[in-house]
């Protein structure tokens, strides 16, 4: 709890940092951690903080659970920091961290494939916008693209945990294939059925909330990249 008030969480802080440190600069950091530098993990903790949260909103799609997840994320990092060998990257490691922290809430709340769905609804317009979002909206775009984060904030909602993490990982967070088995812990050949399992559901989960069954794309074309 010391960690905690020390390291507050406020992804949205105008201060927040938003370039990401370099692999060098992470591993000099978490050196400097274990030297005793008392500013070390803060600085790692700032550049982590925000796409975190994003992780943690996208799989829970409420803030306030999506900032307390995050909090207890980066506790979970200062508690297991020193026991991090380099294995993987140590954004591979953070985000295995944070993912299972993710998942023991929904499996704890019990947030299945009938879970609540009025908490995408009630607060996917004040989630993190996606950082391939860029530019200028006109104002119909914005209501437009408003009622895609809507229906897909929904329909993910209405996937199995493990289901929404692959989801997250791959197409929301860019994570490359090795990097997701490693994060989720399983082999590359389960991430890929998995992903490809993922998308169907998630093509007839839209389908679900827009009224409509059918449509001409196939599983492996519908991605949460919104």
């Amino acid at each position: 709890m010391e960690s905690q008030r020390r390291h507050p969480i406020d992804p949205t802080a105008a201060g927040a940092r938003r370039t990401p440190l370099t692999p060098l600069a992470e591993l000099q950091l978490v050196e400097a951690h274990r030297g005793g530098d008392p500013d070390a993990m803060g600085q790692l903790l700032e550049a982590y903080q925000r796409r975190l949260y994003s992780i943690c909103y996208r799989m829970v799609r409420n803030e306030h659970d999506a900032r307390d997840l995050t909090q207890d994320s980066m506790v979970r990092v200062i508690q297991g920091l020193d026991s991090y060998d380099g294995r993987s990257k140590l954004s591979t490691w953070i985000i295995r961290v944070t993912m299972n922290t993710c998942l023991s809430y929904l499996r704890k709340q019990r947030l299945r494939r009938h879970g609540s769905l009025d908490l995408a609804s009630e607060d996917s317009a004040g989630g993190p916008i996606d950082p391939r979002s860029k530019g200028e909206l006109l104002p119909t775009s914005r209501v437009e693209l408003s009622e895609m984060r809507s229906v897909l904030g929904r329909a993910m909602m209405r996937l199995d945990p493990d289901m929404r993490a692959v989801l997250v990982l791959r197409d929301m967070q860019d994570l490359e294939y090795q990097s997701i088995a490693h994060s989720l812990e399983v082999p590359i050949g389960t991430v890929k059925s998995r992903l490809f399992r993922a998308r169907l559901a998630l093509r007839t989960a839209v389908e679900v909330e827009l009224g409509h069954s059918g449509g001409d794309h196939g599983g492996e074309d519908v991605k949460a990249n919104v």
